[in-house]
Parts: C-alpha cells; sequence; structure tokens
C-alpha cells in the first residue's frame, strides 16, 4: 500500500520545502514576492537557488530548465546540466540565482505574430514564484513567463498572470467598500476537468490520420457507438484502470490534485478531474496532465487523443472551466449563503460576473474558438457557440424578486424521498444543472464548458479574468464616496439584472427554438473559428485588454495572427493528409476489390447467377467515380488557398471551401467503406478503434 500523503508533492519544490531548506529571512523574503507580487533580489535568489539545487540533485535531477508555454499550444524545455568545470578536469554541481529567474531561448522560432523577425532571436524567460519548481524526468523544471527583446509577451502565462493582477486589484476595492480590510489579496481558483480517448497503440499507428492530425478524417459509424449509454461511468476495463492508477500517482508526485477518475459517455472515453487551485497553478497542471496522459499511455502500449473530435458520430471531448473567487483568507466570493437575497457583497460579484459575460460575449468565444473545438460545439453534449449563462431557479427567482421590487421569502430545503426506507433521506439541491448551457452558475463557481480538450485553460481565463475586472472597476468607480452605499449597491445590482437579463438562459441550449430566440436577443452566435476571430479586435475589446494592461494592442494583433495561421495550417495538413490517405489507400483497395468483384463476376456467369456481385461491382464502380472527382476538387482548392495571402481571408476560405471539400469527400469514403469487404479495406475502422481496449 502506496503512502499517498508521502507521495503527493514529493517532487515538487514546494512551501513545506522551502521552509525547511531556506534561512526564515530568505523564506519570508520570497513568501513576499509570492504573495504580494514584490521584487525579488538576486542575493534572495542566489540562496534560494542553491537550496533548489540540492533538493534537486537529491531527487536524482541532472538537469534543470526554464519551462514555459509558448503560443504553440504545448510546452517548451531548454535543458542545461548543473556542472560546473573548477579545473583539474573537475566539475561541481552549481546553479546561480541568475540562472534561477532568467533564462535566454531563441524568440524566432516561436510563434510570434510577426512581433519578432527570423534575424531577431533574442527572447527571455523570467520565473514565475508563484508557481513552484518540480522535478520531471529528472530535470529541474523552473515554470517561467517568455517575453520578447523589446518586452512583448510571447506566452500564456505572462497575460494570465497580469489579469489575475488586474482582477485583485478591482476586487479588493469592491471589498474595501463592503468593511473588509482583512483580504490582501483575491484570486481567482479554477478546477479543469479533462476529457479524453484512449485507444490501442497498434491500431492507431495504422491510421496515419490520427497520427498527424489527431482526428479521424473519415469512418463509418460503428454498428454501436453510445447509443445504449452503457459507457458512462461503467466499470473501468483492466488496461484502463492500471493505466489511470498510475497516472495519478504520478500527477500526485507533481502536486497536481487529481481527484475523480471515470468512463465518459462514448466508447473509448475518459475524464479527470482536479480540485481547484488558483488560475495560474491550474494552468501549469493542467499542461502537465496533459504531457504525462500522453506519456504514461505510451507506457501502456495505448494512445491518448486530445482532440475535440476524433470521432465522428460521437461524443467530442471538452475541458470544464469551473471558475471561482476567493481571498487570501478562504471566502469564496461567489457563494451565495444561506440567504442570497439578503448578501449584497454576493450578488454584486454575482452581478459582475453576468454582466461581464454579456458585454464581452464574443470575447469569450474567441477564447474557446479553435479547428479542433468547431467540430465539437453544439453538438453531442457540447455546449452551442452562443453564450449564455444558466443560474438555475432559485438564483433566478431571486433576481426576477430584486428586479420587480418583490419579497422574496426563498425556497424551504426538500429531502429527496426515493421510496425505500432503508435508504438514506438527503437534502435536495434547489436548482438542477444543466448540461447544454456553456456558462452555468453550479452552486459556488461558475462552469465554462465551451473550452476544447486541447486548449491552454490560459486564453479563457485570460478573457474571464479581465472582463470581470473591468466590470468591477466600473461599479468601484461608481460606488466610492457613496453616502448611501447599501442603497446604492441595491440600486446597482437592480439596474444590472435589468440590463443583462437577455444573457441568462436556463433552458435546452440544443433546441433550434434557441438558435432564433437568441437572436431575437441579440446574442452573437460565431459558429466558426474565423467568425469568432472576426471579432477579436472590436475596439471594445482592445480598450478593454489594453486598459488593464493584460495585452497591449501590438500583442493582440500579433496573437489574432497566431490564432488565423494555426487554424489555415491545421485544416492544410488535414487535407493534405486526407488527400494521400484516399490516393495511397483508399483508391489502391477500391480498385483491388472490384477486380477481384469483376472476376466473381465472371466465374458466376458460368453458372448463370452473377446479378448480386454485378449489383454490388456497379455500387462501388459509382462510388469510386465519385471518389475521383471529389478529390480531383479538394486538390484545386487546397491549391488555390495557397495563394491568398491575407490571412482572414485564407481562413475564411479555407472554412468555407477546403473544409466543405473535405467534408464531401469523407461521405463518398464512408459509404465505400460500407461497400468493401474488410479485407480490403486499408486502415482500421471505427468499431476497431473504439473497442480496441479490451
Amino acid at each position: 500500500m502506496k503512502d499517498i500523503p508521502a507521495l503527493f508533492g514529493s517532487l515538487v519544490f514546494d512551501d513545506a520545502v522551502m521552509r525547511a531548506r531556506l534561512p526564515k529571512d530568505i523564506y519570508k523574503a520570497l513568501r513576499k514576492t509570492m504573495s504580494r507580487g514584490t521584487h525579488l533580489e538576486l542575493d534572495v535568489a542566489n540562496v534560494v537557488a542553491a537550496a533548489m539545487k540540492d533538493w534537486a540533485v537529491e531527487k536524482g535531477a541532472t538537469h534543470f530548465t526554464h519551462w514555459f508555454q509558448p503560443m504553440t499550444g504545448i510546452t517548451a524545455e531548454k535543458h542545461d546540466s548543473f556542472i560546473s568545470p573548477v579545473g583539474d578536469d573537475k566539475i561541481i554541481m552549481e546553479f546561480s540565482g541568475k540562472e534561477l529567474v532568467r533564462g535566454e531561448p531563441d524568440a524566432s522560432s516561436f510563434p510570434s505574430g510577426g512581433l519578432r523577425a527570423t534575424f531577431e532571436a533574442r527572447g527571455y524567460t523570467a520565473w514565475d514564484p508563484t508557481s513552484p519548481a518540480f522535478i520531471k524526468d529528472g530535470t529541474l523544471c523552473i515554470p517561467t513567463a517568455f517575453c520578447s527583446y523589446t518586452g512583448e509577451a510571447l506566452d500564456k502565462k505572462t497575460p494570465l498572470l497580469r489579469s489575475m493582477e488586474a482582477i485583485d486589484k478591482q476586487a479588493l476595492r469592491i471589498l474595501r467598500l463592503f468593511g473588509n480590510v482583512s483580504a490582501g489579496r483575491v484570486l481567482t481558483t479554477v478546477g479543469p476537468e479533462q476529457e479524453y480517448f484512449i485507444v490501442d497503440k497498434d491500431v492507431y499507428l495504422q491510421r496515419p490520420d490520427l497520427i498527424y492530425t489527431g482526428r479521424t478524417l473519415f469512418g463509418a459509424r460503428p454498428p454501436k457507438g453510445q447509443e445504449l449509454e452503457d459507457h458512462y461511468f461503467g466499470a473501468l476495463k483492466p488496461k484502463i484502470a492500471a493505466y489511470m492508477q498510475e497516472l495519478d500517482e504520478e500527477l500526485w508526485k507533481l502536486g497536481i490534485l487529481a481527484k475523480t477518475k471515470h468512463n465518459e459517455v462514448a466508447p473509448a472515453q475518459h475524464e479527470l478531474a482536479p480540485i481547484f487551485t488558483t488560475t495560474n497553478i491550474a494552468t501549469d497542471h493542467n499542461q502537465l496532465t496533459m504531457e504525462l496522459m500522453r506519456k504514461i499511455a505510451d507506457k501502456h502500449e495505448l494512445v491518448c487523443l486530445l482532440h475535440e473530435k476524433p470521432f465522428a458520430g460521437i461524443n467530442g471531448s471538452g475541458k470544464h472551466n469551473n471558475w471561482s473567487l476567493s481571498t487570501d483568507t478562504g471566502a469564496n466570493l461567489l457563494d451565495p449563503g444561506e440567504t442570497p437575497y439578503d448578501n449584497a457583497q454576493f450578488l454584486l460579484f454575482l452581478m459582475a460576473v453576468i454582466r461581464a459575460v454579456d458585454e464581452y460575449q464574443d470575447a469569450l468565444r474567441t477564447s474557446v474558438a479553435s479547428a479542433g473545438n468547431d467540430h465539437r460545439l453544439g453538438a453531442n453534449e457540447a455546449p452551442p457557440a452562443i453564450i449564455s449563462i444558466f443560474l438555475g431557479e432559485e438564483l433566478t427567482e431571486v433576481l426576477d424578486a430584486i428586479s420587480s421590487g418583490a419579497d422574496y421569502k426563498g425556497r424551504e430545503k426538500v429531502h429527496m424521498e426515493i421510496g425505500v426506507t432503508v435508504l438514506p433521506h438527503f437534502p435536495k439541491d434547489t436548482t438542477d444543472r444543466n448540461r447544454t448551457s456553456p456558462f452555468a452558475f453550479t452552486g459556488n463557481k461558475f462552469e465554462f464548458r465551451a473550452l476544447g480538450s486541447t486548449a491552454s485553460i490560459a486564453e479563457a481565463n485570460i478573457v474571464l479574468n479581465t472582463a470581470v475586472a473591468e466590470i468591477l472597476s466600473q461599479f468601484a468607480d461608481s460606488l466610492e464616496g457613496s453616502p448611501s452605499f447599501i442603497a446604492d449597491v441595491a440600486a446597482l445590482v437592480k439596474k444590472t439584472i435589468r440590463d443583462h437579463q437577455r444573457i441568462i438562459f436556463n433552458g435546452n441550449g440544443y433546441d433550434d427554438s434557441w438558435v432564433a430566440e437568441a437572436q431575437k436577443r441579440g446574442l452573437s452566435n460565431l459558429k466558426s473559428t474565423p467568425e469568432a476571430l472576426g471579432a477579436y479586435l472590436t475596439e471594445k475589446n482592445v480598450s478593454l485588454f489594453t486598459k488593464h494592461g493584460v495585452y497591449t494592442e501590438k500583442e493582440m494583433e500579433s496573437r489574432l495572427e497566431i490564432y488565423l495561421e494555426n487554424y489555415c495550417k491545421t485544416l492544410n495538413i488535414e487535407a493534405l493528409t486526407l488527400i494521400d490517405l484516399v490516393s495511397q489507400k483508399i483508391t489502391p483497395a477500391v480498385n483491388g476489390y472490384l477486380c477481384e468483384l469483376a472476376a466473381a463476376v465472371e466465374s458466376a456467369s458460368v453458372f448463370g447467377d452473377s446479378a448480386a456481385q454485378l449489383a454490388l461491382g456497379k455500387k462501388i464502380a459509382a462510388l469510386a467515380g465519385d471518389l475521383g472527382r471529389k478529390l480531383a476538387s479538394l486538390e484545386d482548392v487546397v491549391f488555390k488557398a495557397h495563394g491568398i495571402g491575407n490571412t482572414s481571408e485564407e481562413a475564411r476560405y479555407y472554412r468555407e471551401a477546403v473544409f466543405s471539400a473535405m467534408n464531401e469527400l469523407r461521405i463518398t469514403v464512408d459509404a465505400l467503406e460500407l461497400s468493401v469487404s474488410s479485407e480490403w479495406w486499408p486502415v482500421p475502422t471505427y468499431a476497431e478503434l473504439l473497442y480496441s481496449v479490451i
């Protein structure tokens, strides 16, 4: 039996390790930097670096790296050993404060959206002391921000930290108005649930589309999908259970609060959910979680698929971003308490979130836009592309009462009566859950369900933090110096409810009537990534991020260019992969089977009964002709895409022409799969992929 408490965080240079290994004055100085954001002096950094190196070497580390999150969507690391020559062919293990706080990777080789030219190579990584260092694969990993030589952010961590500072500053202004002088900081916290698929490695390696793109570019639906709903929360298969157990243990070593694991709705789909932690650390942890999911799967002869829609026709994978606001004294600012109607502070923070989501719905939609997520939003339990808020019955009744000026008596606590005496009675929640809502209140937090499974959670939280900070700023401006504070808070809450009622929707987000209703309300419906990115650089959004110092306008322009380029490159890779597969595998297989059928027809005609083979041959021949025409059409539109030049126009063309041509070609390939003998079909089918782990 493993000692889990001893295992947990054993590879993390956490607070307990720092307290034990650092002199008291150094520890206090470092904690001050971490808790208050003060500058860290080099002499302090030198002592911390020495202690960190000694601890890491004791744990078997030989190298260190500045671990950062460039705009590639994954992490990056350059490893340097601790060795330092001392003469006489001898070395010592050394690590300085300068090496701890600053690194210098090549900034021109990462996506920069034009901020860096190829010849402008210098960039810097800067230690983020708020996220603890850890050991991975024998290397001390130091979480860092990444910026260019001219100071622009080239990563996801830097703007995330800026957004956390922005909301901290504005939330404290509100708390001070309510007489709270004990809270020193307000932190956003996140618990990102992670969905993923697991398939057998040998089967995966026979699907080039999965290897190159992360999703199947064709595949007929299997005889059995998720119709029986028997996979959801079902018993874990032994091979999956062993994988999940090792994954848990490796995550726990890194201090990652992996809590819940289970089978998801689709065959071969699963989920891991952690406990809440601060948004910065949660973002780092989620990047590590995705990396370890893939790495540990490989050890078990499995492959972890993190694409939002690896298989058409069944559930895709998302990432539910459970977001809340807490003080450093432990108070959850989105906890309504027993009497939310009378909880003015809660109502004011709630109004800030509601108004922020309404006014910046396009920015939130942009934060989850990707080629992969376009396949998922609005399908199979993923929320629609229309941003709305689910509050539930009780809170909606509270807000309706405030808006109308009516008294609210509250809801009586109801106990569940299941009808079996031996079963325990327990209080029923005052509101249901809504799985079709992109932004749902779930008791003391909001669950932003629209994130794709491969996404860094940084993007969505940057927007959410900054938008809420802006509304809190406006609230504070109007309330500071108020001679009748409580009355003005009540009036502000009432006005906000009335002005932003349109964003609240507790119904079925999949219902066609909601699309029409949302349009009537004036809500945006940005269905694809090119549409969503078209709203990125609106004057309102640029003003939001520049005002709070989260992005400069130049940084926003560069990010838009990166997002558009990534979208175009993703669809181009998918199209070229599909062209190769059809040309090199599908077409030869179909032609080979047609030859076999022709021989069968000739043989059967000797006995006077070749009708069945002849009919099948004609059907497949017609599909083969269709295949050739659609393949040529796809090749043509891909060729034309390369000459467009303007990335916005190119992205729209890829969506309208290339994506459509790929879908048309897929229809024919899937029809052929159902007609061609399995002995001739050149790649594993959906049935073989989804049920490959036994």
